[in-house]
């Protein structure tokens, strides 16, 4: 008696997601079981969780519920924590379940990277989720209600981030655009606040074009940001930072933004990882596994230079579609599609009415880059939701 096969989906971030919905639109009727898990019942925009972060959007513009975007009548959404993936008996281990499966896609996204420096899980914040954006806002907003309480806690009123990559930058430049209004609400001399963007690479923004860096760099010293570059993170201490120059910066908000690994339960799963992430082949499938495929920041690709692909949401994307491809593809006999990624652009953004960008072989910077960065969210909801949700949670001023 002949079964259709199961494909278990690991999380609904932009790859998950993206392979979710091309599944439900290339499976014929009762083709296959398509199963996604998920830990949180909603899907969330990664690269804009460093506005609610700062205070300068709604949580509820990163976020739109599962079920608006899939078809639950072709896929059952799963819930929960994953605990576990067995591959020798192709089964994954929830916090309440266990799912045996035929394909397997691993998406569960990243996690902080922090290089060994000593201090920095204990006691720096993350930009990783809705519940820790949640937690450094109104870490944050405290920090000037305590201020206020004892005003010799000058050290209340120091913000430092670690990291000068995209996620940095654009946490620093919505902290900067939010910290007046929050002086004003709080009764606080905004000379007193400082801002530091510390990074151990030699340039801000690393690999991007270097007039666009210095554009960055100057709009956001002009908003009171305070460049640390080339200057490591030695330690960071309940107090603050140590630099590796010896210098010490106290403060009680430290965020640290700067790098994601893969997953750790792929390195438990048994694959051969490089700080959590599998070296795929060019069909997205995992060394000795033709059935479980492995995308976003958990996969490693090289691009034809040799230097592996930064784990951007517009690759995930890409690589959720090629996946749901051949998934189907390997299900009926055919012949599996390599995966090319194809380089969009790329668009920091620098708070209110600022961006830098890279985009159809053209620099582009101020007012023109940020409406391309409106132009970038537009077409992702459109991507997943159609033209409701660019109505719902789209930003068009």
């Amino acid at each position: 008696m002949s079964t259709i096969p199961k494909i278990v989906i690991l999380g609904a971030g932009y790859g998950g997601i993206l392979t979710a919905q091309r599944l439900q639109k290339e499976l014929n009727y009762n083709e296959a079981d398509v199963t996604l898990v998920n830990r949180h019942d909603y899907h969330y925009f990664t690269t804009h969780l460093h506005m609610p972060a700062a205070g300068t959007d709604s949580i509820e513009h990163t976020r739109v519920p599962i079920s608006k975007l899939i078809d639950e009548f072709k896929i059952d959404l799963v819930k929960s924590n994953v605990q576990e993936i067995r591959l020798s008996d192709k089964k994954v281990v929830l916090q309440d379940g266990t799912l045996s499966y035929d394909y397997l896609i691993i998406a569960l996204g990243g996690e902080p990277e922090s290089f060994g420096i000593p201090g920095l899980s204990e006691y720096a914040m993350t930009i990783r989720s809705i519940n820790s954006v949640r937690l450094i806002r109104q870490h944050i907003e405290y920090q000037f209600a305590l201020f206020k309480a004892d005003e010799s806690r000058t050290d209340r009123l120091n913000f430092v981030v670690g990291g000068a990559g995209f996620s940095g930058i654009e946490f620093v430049a919505e902290l900067a655009d939010r910290i007046p209004y929050l002086c004003k609400e709080y009764d606080v001399d905004p000379n007193m606040v400082n801002v530091y963007n510390v990074e151990a690479a030699p340039s801000a923004l690393p690999g991007f074009d270097p007039e666009l860096v210095e554009y960055a760099m100057d709009v956001l010293v002009k908003k009171g940001v305070q460049f640390k570059i080339g200057v490591a993170i030695k330690e960071c201490t309940p107090d603050g930072v140590l630099l590796a120059t010896g210098e010490e910066i106290k403060s009680a908000t430290v965020v640290w933004t700067g790098g994601i690994r893969g997953n750790r339960l792929i390195e438990a799963a048994g694959f051969e990882t490089a700080r959590g992430r599998v070296k795929i082949d060019d069909f997205l499938r995992a060394p000795g596994h033709d059935h479980v495929f492995i995308i976003g920041d958990n996969s490693l690709m090289f691009n034809p230079e040799g230097r592996p692909y930064p784990p951007t949401a517009q690759i995930a994307m890409q690589q959720g579609v090629t996946c749901a491809q051949n998934v189907v593809a390997s299900i009926r006999g055919k012949e599996l599609k390599k995966f090319v990624f194809s380089n969009k652009g790329t668009v920091a953004s620098l708070g209110k009415g600022e961006a830098v960008a890279t985009a159809f072989g053209k620099k582009y910077k101020g007012w023109v880059a940020a409406q391309l960065k409106k132009m970038v969210d537009i077409r992702y909801l459109f991507t997943i939701g159609g033209i409701p949700l660019v109505l719902k949670k789209g930003r068009f001023l």
